[in-house]
């Protein structure tokens, strides 16, 4: 069964470690030196820095079970903008998070629906996200899903530079 919960600060644990896990499925093997990949990750998927994003009211994470098992997360932070998003009143999804495993069970999918429907209810009116340009299967999900490209940024992992596309949807 699949259920999907709003974390609260009891689950900070649970998100610290799916979303180092994810990121580095997900990542990892992008980033060339393997230590750059590790500093990442304890500096951003630390039990200290998610307890301080999930205090952040602007900072929303939404946790995604299978058979009572955590697989993934999204993080939605309100009202963030974007140079390239005209809209005053968005949000930035900048995390969805699901395990290597529990893909084929397109509960992304579900995750997306769900984060897009807890947007709405805000009364947010524009949604939007940064991609790595390799990560074509992400490409594609979002793309599927009427994102559309309106720009890019430079997303920095220990100083270097990676190209990401701005992906953005009217909810």
């Amino acid at each position: 069964m699949i259920k999907i919960k709003i974390a609260t600060q009891a689950d900070t644990a649970i998100l610290a470690l799916v979303g180092r896990l994810t990121w580095a499925e997900s990542h990892g093997h992008y980033i060339e030196d393997k230590n750059d990949v590790l500093k990442y990750l304890n500096e951003n998927f630390s039990v200290s820095k998610t307890k301080q994003n999930i205090n952040n009211p602007k900072q929303l994470f939404y946790i995604i079970y299978v058979d009572d098992l955590p697989v993934g997360y999204a993080k939605l932070v309100v009202h963030a903008s974007n140079k390239n998003v005209t809209s005053q009143n968005s949000c930035q999804l900048e995390r969805i998070f699901i395990l290597n495993d529990f893909i084929p069970l397109k509960i992304g999918q579900q995750l997306l629906n769900f984060v897009e429907e807890k947007a709405q209810e805000l009364r947010l009116d524009t949604m939007w996200l940064s991609v790595y340009i390799k990560n074509n299967r992400a490409i594609r999900f979002y793309e599927r899903n009427e994102f559309k490209n309106v720009g890019a940024l430079n997303f920095i992992v220990n100083g270097k530079d990676y190209e990401n596309i701005i992906f953005s949807k009217k909810i």
